[in-house]
């Protein structure tokens, strides 16, 4: 098995990638002839490089199927599944209930696939010595939705006070740059830092307390968001693991205290559930576009012991634990024999 620089691959990639690898021995999903035909996948730019990587290595022994991986968000990517235009959505969440219905209008049937794990990184810049550590009163009030108007860290010091946070904030500007709403690691966030249970808390609808404040500057493009880290010493920001890895230099990770201490993100606390932020990475799959031979042998593959195990990996994610694999696979097999 080779190796590839995550930068290399597809994690500095363009929005979408379509790849047509030349055929070479090796190994790689599909028979001896290979399969043809085209598999068009979107939705979670955190995904993106995973599915991206896998249909690499696939094409080397089906060269004749092209694979298109887009990676405009979650939500983005749910919609056009469940409008029937793509064949695999990545998801960096589960799907909603309301795409859930949105689905099941259209006559949408899938099956849901867990491939990885992933930890959102909350960051700054390197140069910002005086925040090693935020509990979820601090997040919530650096992001959430009643801090429309804070534009220094100190000015998020009272808010944090009032609702168990331990704030301390150094006196600097608070320029923050994190995912959209279109993107699944919004909605994670928001849920795994406590913001909107603490917004409820606080009286705010439902709505209202499952989103961030709205004045900060939002990007589909993790690497936007990375790069404006480095633009300013007290920036703010939150991505996937990976990409923060692949950053290290760029960006210094913030410490979360979920109420058992301050943890650092890593393969090992990701692995492991302890550090708070953790979640895990999904494809789902068309239910009727799974019954052609080249997505069926992309998804075997996808799910084979050498995607999940090694090329999860590869790109800066971490892989299932043993059980979950075997979760994984029993899923799609299931899904296969009905197909």
């Amino acid at each position: 098995m080779r190796t590839v620089s995550r930068r290399g691959s597809a994690i500095a990639g363009l929005a979408a990638v379509s790849i047509a690898a030349a055929a070479c021995a090796g190994s790689g999903g599909g028979g001896d002839e290979g399969q043809a035909g085209s598999i068009t996948i979107s939705g979670s730019s955190t995904v993106e490089p995973i599915s991206s990587f896998v249909a690499e290595i696939f094409n080397e022994t089906n060269p004749n199927v092209q694979i298109s991986v887009d990676g405009p968000g979650t939500g983005d990517g749910f919609q056009l599944f469940c409008n029937g235009e793509i064949d695999i959505s990545d998801a960096s969440r589960p799907i909603a209930d309301e795409e859930i219905k949105a689905c099941e209008k259209n006559g949408v049937e899938y099956t849901e696939l867990e491939v990885a794990l992933d930890g959102v990184t909350v960051m700054t810049s390197p140069g910002n010595s005086a925040v090693t550590c935020l509990d979820d009163g601090d997040i919530y009030a650096l992001f959430g939705p009643e801090s429309d108007g804070i534009d220094t860290w100190a000015g998020a010091t009272s808010l944090a006070m009032e609702v168990g946070g331990n704030g301390g904030f150094p006196d600097a500007p608070l320029e923050i740059t994190a995912p959209g709403e279109e993107s699944g690691t919004y909605d994670t966030f928001i849920e795994l830092s406590g913001i909107e249970d603490i917004g409820v808390d606080r009286g705010l609808s439902e709505d209202a307390a499952a989103a961030l404040r709205k004045d900060y500057q939002a990007s589909p493009n993790d690497n936007v968001i990375i790069t404006a880290m480095e633009g300013s010493p007290s920036a703010l920001g939150f991505v996937g693991f990976a990409f923060a890895e692949e950053a290290a230099d760029s960006i210094r990770e913030i410490q979360i205290d979920g109420g058992s201490g301050c943890v650092g993100p890593s393969a090992e606390t990701i692995a492991d559930g302890s550090y708070p932020l953790s979640r895990p990475l999904y494809i789902y799959v068309n239910s009727k576009a799974a019954a052609r031979p080249e997505i069926a042998a992309y998804v075997d593959y996808y799910t084979s012991d050498e995607a999940l195990k090694t090329l999860v990996p590869q790109v800066g994610y971490v892989a299932l634990p043993a059980d979950r694999v075997e979760a994984t696979r029993s899923a799609w097999a299931s899904a296969t024999a009905t197909s």
